[in-house]
């Protein structure tokens, strides 16, 4: 589209033409750190929506499962295993990057899970979203850049080693359908689920959110975890 601007007062002057062009769209928001405070204080800033069409999602929406996102050379499975489990092994010349064996004291369940690398074995302990991917597609990520995506996929804020059938009836469920079987562990898992929609721009639904909020009632002075991964690709 053309604008044309007519300069008058002088007859001798020609008609000058401004090109009209739109104005660029604003960038996404990229996510950012989010340091420790009041989880409620949180909670209350989340927006609160309905949930949208599951239209669209995969897995591979939000990138390759473990990518090496903090570029330590190992990839974030065997991170989040190292991280939360004790008496880890690992497998010879991978720079601590494969764990072997080691042992999880679950935090869903209460229960002390040995883990060993290995076909029907592994999946003794798997590795949560906090934030069920499903979830977060119906809940604003599906209008993320991929490579946003790919961190949330991949975030340490948003992964927990945990018992692996505890995590399988979980499914994709949020705060509203699902909660872990150990109640004293429900307010620090609530509390992650807002740290992780604060920092990607999710919002909850109204079930979630009093789910949330009636959780976070029992203990007040609940905060966030620390996030302390890198920033994001934009």
């Amino acid at each position: 589209m053309v604008g044309t601007v007519a300069l008058t007062g002088c007859s001798t002057l020609p008609t000058l033409v401004v090109p009209a062009f739109p104005m660029p769209a604003a960038p996404a928001a990229a996510p950012v750190a989010v340091t420790a405070g009041d989880a409620a204080a949180a909670l209350a800033k989340l927006p609160v929506k309905g949930r949208a069409p599951k239209t669209g999602y995969t897995r591979d929406q939000f990138g390759a499962a473990w990518s090496d996102i903090d570029h330590n050379g190992c990839d974030q499975r065997d991170d989040v295993l190292a991280r939360d489990m004790t008496k880890e092994t690992f497998k010879a010349g991978t720079h601590n990057c494969v764990v072997l064996t080691g042992t999880l004291k679950d935090p869903y369940t209460g229960k002390t899970i040995s883990f060993t690398r290995g076909q029907g074995t592994s999946e003794a302990v798997q590795i949560d979203h906090v934030v069920a991917l499903s979830d977060a597609w119906q809940k604003g990520a599906q209008k993320l850049s991929a490579d946003t995506r790919k961190q949330l996929g991949n975030d340490p804020l948003n992964l927990l080693a945990v018992d692996g059938p505890t995590n399988q009836s979980k499914g994709d469920g949020d705060a509203a359908t699902w909660l872990p079987p150990v109640k004293s562990y429900r307010c620090s898992y609530v509390a992650r689920q807002v740290a992780v929609k604060t920092k990607y721009g999710l919002w909850v639904t109204k079930a979630e959110h009093d789910a949330i909020a009636g959780i976070l009632a029992t203990c007040p002075a609940q905060k966030l975890p620390a996030d302390s991964t890198v920033a994001a690709h934009t």
